[in-house]
């Protein structure tokens, strides 16, 4: 049985998680109406896999004998500046989600609930990996320019 409080937090996470995938599904509109269909792919992707990590979540709370709660969502952005500043976006964007998949693994840790700390490193593993590819991407806009969003465009658009 998971504790109310544990139960509580990871709730509080599957609302970001949505909230998440909200924001990148914005990102991936804007993207798609500035013709940019690589990166419209790749933020679709990435919207799909935040709503998988929701329902990852709900299962486990399950699981564990608690219940899966569906909150209000707020409104997203829907516009950007440039292609970059969505992508810098993006990456504080994952900065701040491992900031509150840390603090769930802490409520877990005080909680003393063993295998909720185990299923949420999970989360934290992929969390270095997120922010890893958001400052990859970044770093290639700034370094090459208008050509780099040619060539960024066609290999995001790769992703499956």
């Amino acid at each position: 049985m998971i504790s109310s409080k544990l139960q509580d937090a990871i709730n509080a996470q599957i609302g970001a998680e949505m909230w998440s995938a909200n924001l990148y599904l914005s990102m991936s509109y804007y993207f798609g109406a500035k013709g940019y269909e690589g990166f419209a792919k790749w933020m679709k992707a990435q919207a799909n896999e935040e709503n998988e990590h929701a329902e990852e979540m709900a299962q486990y709370l399950m699981k564990r004998g608690g219940q899966a709660k569906v909150g209000a969502l707020e409104a997203v952005p829907q516009e950007w500046e440039s292609p970059l500043a969505v992508f810098e976006h993006v990456y504080q964007h994952e900065c701040h989600v491992s900031q509150l998949i840390d603090a769930l693994v802490d409520v877990a840790a005080a909680e003393n609930d063993k295998a909720s700390q185990d299923f949420l490193w999970g989360f934290v593993r992929e969390q270095v990996e997120e922010e890893a590819t958001a400052q990859g991407i970044v770093d290639k806009m700034k370094l090459g320019g208008a050509s780099a969003l040619y060539h960024l465009n066609a290999e995001l658009g790769t992703r499956k």
